[in-house]
């Protein structure tokens, strides 16, 4: 029982990481330069933790159980899927339109794509929470270790929820309230899933989901992101901002590994 509350406690704090990202984007309400810096960094992000930290490790299962070719199907099989399920979602959302009430057509884009990510992101924290508590039950001190480098992956993704957020609506605690929400995701999936779903989440399951999810993450980077930061006619900086994403998380990734 003590493990399970350390547990409990550590997968929290990582999730709820997100928040503090989500702070850090509501100091100063930023302009379009810096919007256009932040979807591309949002974009860098979400597509680097997709393809370089979710898809490899689960790969890394699959050559374990399947042939190199079998492992390779299934993960780009699943991949596509999610961007499937990705574009199906982003379907059911309104139409910029019904957005308008935040004030011009550019406010009305940057909120739908905040919204986007935010359940792309909450999707990614699902299964991630779920791995983190199982881990620290099972072994605390690699869950300590998975929890901090979750942790911080986490303070820039909450930044990515929050920064469109907070431009369209003006919104401090909207902003912040988004982020902690989808951080909020982490522990309330893990424990939902260790009492009710526990004896279906084999390693398998979790794997395709974590790669399922990172479909998602990389459509909407691709998708939602990119254009939306396109869409303020400064390039470059989106472009600054992509590659500030792509290093950060790359960094982030090697170290923590």
């Amino acid at each position: 029982m003590l493990f399970m509350l350390h547990a409990l406690i550590v997968t929290a704090l990582a999730g709820l990481a997100t928040t503090l990202g989500g702070m850090a984007a509501v100091v100063r309400r930023p302009g379009k330069r810096i919007m256009a810096l932040a979807m591309g960094f949002a974009a860098g992000v979400m597509l680097t933790v997709s393809l370089a930290d979710m898809l490899p490790a689960a790969l890394g299962e699959y050559l374990a159980a399947f042939s190199p070719w079998g492992a390779g199907l299934a993960a780009a099989s699943l991949l596509c899927m999610g961007m499937v399920v990705a574009g199906l979602l982003e379907g059911v959302l309104p139409e910029e339109k019904a957005f308008r009430g935040v004030g011009d057509s550019q406010k009305a884009r940057v909120l739908r794509s905040a919204l986007v990510t935010a359940l792309a992101l909450l999707l990614h924290n699902l299964p991630e929470g779920i791995l983190t508590l199982f881990t620290g039950v099972a072994d605390p001190q690699v869950g300590l270790r998975l929890a901090l480098a979750i942790g911080l992956h986490n303070l820039p993704e909450g930044l990515a929820v929050a920064a469109p957020l907070y431009y369209a609506t003006g919104s401090r605690a909207k902003a912040v309230g988004a982020a902690f929400l989808s951080g909020l995701a982490e522990p309330v999936g893990a424990v939902l899933a260790f009492f009710v779903l526990g004896r279906f989440l084999t390693p398998g399951f979790l794997n395709g989901l974590v790669v399922l999810v990172a479909g998602i993450m990389s459509w909407v980077s691709v998708f939602e992101l990119l254009p939306t930061g396109f869409g303020f006619d400064k390039k470059g900086w989106t472009a600054a901002g992509f590659g500030a994403g792509l290093m950060v998380m790359a960094l982030g990734i090697s170290v923590l590994s």
